[in-house]
Order: structure tokens, then sequence, then C-alpha cells
């Protein structure tokens, strides 16, 4: 697989290019339909000479256009890019979202994004793909556009875990990760994503009880744009810098033995291990729901449970 070209300026295609590919969307997460779409570009692109392109945004279109009801993020950025610089796809293009391209039409985003920087020559994305202005634009007015401008339009159905066309309950999305995610339903949102879900942040100095108690944890920092599962103890797995990963029992939640404050807290007890993470950019990539959070009658109650949670941990990753 050759390296990705991300493109971050919108620019003017080359004219001796052969044109591309394209698919368009937030592709938060890049879930395993949201593969399934890129396959299919990548594949008529090698079929026909061409591209492939993925154009994604950098904000999501909701954080802008309706930011009281915008939906937490499954990836940030980074994460996105990376996750689709694995897909197999030639370019990447990523269009800053701000208040001027929230009232840009449907048809002037076409123009200016698929048509001038990219050489479109045939578009794909889910049938039930929506964007431009008021979210006017769908999969009739590009097959409209392209008939005018010399390209075609594939409108995909959504699929299920099993990658065939699924009603609406069953589809892998976005929104349903979220939700299975909401409820602690680590395995349905990791069969839908297709790998553990992961969230990144850096080592913050915590009070030190979990270390009094003989389990000392790195207390990691959370951008609050990024979505956290519900509160719970989990099974799953920490990368430091330096690139080695190892398991760990995390804790997600307000830590109600101690706080009544509210503030939610990830701490990961790493298996094993035993030295300073203070101030590193971690990545912890949760696997599976061990327990509800709970309140304990004692503090030897609460650390024979941790003895517990930690050999859950051990059997659930090994």
């Amino acid at each position: 697989m050759g390296a990705v070209e991300t493109r971050r300026t919108l620019t003017p295609d080359d004219p001796t290019s052969p044109g591309s590919v394209v698919t368009i969307g937030a592709y938060d997460g890049v879930h395993r339909g949201h593969r399934q779409i890129i396959a299919e570009v990548c594949r008529i692109a090698g079929e026909r000479g061409l591209r492939s392109a993925v154009v994604t945004f950098d904000r999501h279109p909701a954080s802008v256009v309706r930011p009281e009801s915008a939906p937490l993020l499954l990836t940030d950025l980074d994460q996105k890019l990376e996750q689709l610089s694995t897909t197999g796809v030639d370019t990447t293009v990523v269009v800053p979202f701000d208040d001027a391209r929230a009232l840009e039409t449907a048809e002037d985003f076409v123009t200016e994004v698929l048509i001038d920087c990219l050489g479109v020559k045939v578009v794909v994305v889910g049938e039930d793909f929506h964007f431009g202005y008021q979210r006017l634009g769908n999969v009739a007015l590009l097959r409209s556009m392209g008939e005018e401008h010399g390209f075609e339009v594939l409108g995909l159905s959504l699929v299920g875990l099993d990658g065939m066309p699924a009603r609406d309950h069953e589809q892998v999305s976005s929104t349903f990760i979220r939700r299975a995610l909401a409820r602690g339903d680590l395995r349905r949102a990791n069969a839908m994503l297709g790998r553990p879900y992961e969230v990144r942040g850096k080592v913050d100095r915590g009070d030190g009880r979990g270390r009094k108690l003989g389990f000392p944890t790195a207390n990691v920092r959370v951008d609050r744009s990024v979505l956290l599962p519900e509160d719970g103890v989990f099974a799953g797995w920490f990368e430091r810098a330096d690139g080695s990963v190892h398991a760990a029992a995390i804790s997600l939640g307000t830590r109600p033995h101690f706080y009544d404050d509210g503030d939610r807290l990830l701490e990961a007890y790493l298996l094993d291990f035993d030295g300073d993470l203070y101030g590193e950019p971690v990545q912890v990539r949760v696997v599976e729901l061990l327990r509800p959070q709970q309140v304990f009658a004692g503090l030897d109650d609460l650390v024979e449970q941790l003895h517990r949670d930690v050999d859950a941990a051990r059997t659930a990753l090994a």
C-alpha cells in the first residue's frame, strides 16, 4: 500500500491528471460501513486508471451548523486521517468547515471541490447522503450535476455487520456506534468499528489515591469533544508514546466513593507495570465492559473489588 496524499488546501486539479473517483463525508469513526464505500471507490479507480479520493472535513459539520446538538466525536482529526490512510485510498482532501462553508450551496461545493480540485469522474456515497447549505444536496442533485459535467454517481445502500444492505436499526453507522458506547455495549460498538474504540489524551497528575490503595493509575485527560463510553470499569489496552502497549484495567466515571463533583475521569491501571507516565501523550483502546461503576461500603471492599477487576481484565485480554 503506497503513501496517502493528504491535501489541506483546495488547489486546482492538474490538467494532465486522469481524474478521480471520490467519496465525501464526515467519516467520523472510519467504521466498517465507511470502509466498504471506500473499498468501492478504490475498486472503480483501479479498474479505470483513476485516482481514489476521500473528501472529509476539519470540524464535524454539525458542530458548526447545530453546535447545541452536535454529536461527540468518535475520532479526532488525527485519528481519522490515520484510519483513512489504512484504507488504500490515494488522496484525502481535508476541507475546513466554518460558518462560510456552512452557507455554501451544494452546487457550489460540487463545482469548487469535486470538479475544480479533483477532476471528478465518479462519485460514490451512501444513498442517504446529504450535504451543502440546509443539507439540500443529495444523490439526486449529484446525478443531475453529473449529467451536466460528465461524472457518474453511485448511491450505495447502507450495510450491516455482514456487509450486506441492512434495515435502519441493523445498519453500521456512526450514530449507532455512539449509542452502543453510551450504553456500555463495547462488543457491538467495536464490531461496527472493526477495531477497539480508542481515545487519546495526556496523562495528568492525579490526587494519588490509587497509589495509596496499591493501584497506581494513569489519569488520562481526553478532549471534551470526544465521546467517552458509559461509566464503568473496562478491560483495554494502553499505548505509550514509545509505542509500547500494556494491558490495563480502565475506570471511567466520577469516582462516587470519593467525590460528588460530577467530573468524569479516565483512569488506567497498567497490569505488570511500574513507571512514570506523567505528561505522556497516550492512546487507550477500550475492549470490554467488566462492570458498572458502583459505590462501596468502605475502602476494604473497594480494594477487594479492584483485585477482582484486575483479574477480570487479565482474563478478558488473554
